[in-house]
């Protein structure tokens, strides 16, 4: 299981506004039925690594195919071998620590 960060970034619309194509992309990992979280900057997955890294891929082309004629995609993908991780895992274990200060 790993956890990634993905921001798909659309350029050349001839808009600041860029919802439209995070909705596209975000679409993606919905019919695939990846847990994931839309935040403001980006939207956080959890997930088998292939299959998070074949829907980076689509969200990709998603926002291609949308219409934005450049996209710059950035991915980074966390993978731990020693225990179990996921999204809510990661967010409780900094809580903890800064309720132990």
């Amino acid at each position: 299981m790993v956890v990634a960060e993905i921001s798909v970034v659309p350029l050349g619309t001839g808009s600041a506004s860029v919802s439209e194509y995070v909705a596209r992309a975000v679409e993606v990992l919905r019919r695939r039925g990846l847990k994931h979280q839309v935040t403001a900057m980006c939207t956080l997955v959890e997930g088998e690594l292939e299959e998070v890294l074949e829907a980076v891929g689509e969200m990709h082309r998603a926002v291609l195919e949308a219409g934005a004629p450049r996209v710059v995609t950035t991915l980074k993908v966390d993978e731990r071998r020693d225990r179990p991780l996921s999204l809510e895992g990661k967010v409780e274990a900094v809580r903890r620590r800064l309720e132990e200060r």
